[in-house]
């Protein structure tokens, strides 16, 4: 689609094209379900904002993704620096968003009432145990993973380390990690897995399109911990425990 024709083009349109739009938007300060009927060009206007600027945006298919990287060939704390910016791209940009959408839904339709109410409910509790469960794992998971890493070159305190092999275990990190691996289960049947057709409202589609999206986010997410980072961090722990026993035994 030219530039010309995107200015012209009805808000609603420009999402119903691709549900991306709505995010790119959102960041922008416009909800699409409050100037659907509005043109791209009349909605720049009215929120004083350069058209330019905004098609640019719609027209990056990379907004705000993250990035496919080669993680298993990196060292391990550029591995946690990769997945500590995810955390920051869920809470900061993906989370919010979509609990605007979730806020904002109106039903206005008996077959979406239920939905309505429930996921006002629940994603509310989805959204509070989530960001306390990723700063918990960047507190206790991360930090002992690369308290780890230093020692294994030599960086360490022997008491502190000896007290840290002694409460912590990467496996048992791992073990409590498949608890929290299908967070979104009771999304999925409020939502029967995302189930849209063409008579759906543009709001659910775009709502249930980014629950989607994040959910795959989250698997993605889940996958590089558990194929990556852990058996990466078992094998440091290892080396760590036998030079540090190794050390003890000689002393």
């Amino acid at each position: 689609m030219s530039k010309a024709t995107l200015k012209d083009t009805r808000i609603s349109d420009l999402v119903d094209q691709n549900y991306v739009h709505a995010y790119v938007l959102f960041y922008f300060g416009i909800r699409f379900y409050e100037y659907s009927e509005l043109t791209l060009a009349q909605v720049c206007q009215k929120q004083g904002l350069r058209v330019e600027q905004v098609i640019r945006e719609l027209e990056s298919p990379t907004y705000l993704r993250e990035a496919d990287l080669p993680l298993v060939s990196y060292p391990i704390d550029l591995i946690i620096e990769y997945l500590k910016h995810s955390h920051f791209l869920f809470v900061k940009h993906k989370l919010p968003y979509i609990a605007r959408l979730v806020e904002s839904f109106k039903a206005h339709h008996e077959d979406y009432l239920v939905v309505e109410r429930d996921l006002k409910f629940v994603f509310p509790l989805f959204v509070e145990d989530f960001i306390e469960h990723i700063y918990e794992e960047e507190d206790t998971l991360f930090r002992y993973i690369l308290t780890l890493e230093r020692a294994s070159k030599g960086t360490h305190v022997p008491p502190k380390l000896y007290y840290l092999l002694e409460k912590n275990s990467v496996q048992k990190f791992a073990m409590e990690h498949d608890v929290h691996d299908d967070e979104m289960e009771g999304i999925r049947k409020i939502t029967r897995d995302y189930a849209v057709n063409k008579d759906t409202p543009l709001h659910i589609k775009v709502m249930y399109n980014e629950l989607r999206d994040f959910e795959k986010s989250l698997i993605t997410h889940a996958r590089i911990e558990n194929d990556i980072l852990f058996p990466k961090a078992m094998a440091i722990e290892n080396r760590v425990k036998k030079l540090f026993f190794d050390k003890i035994k000689y002393n």
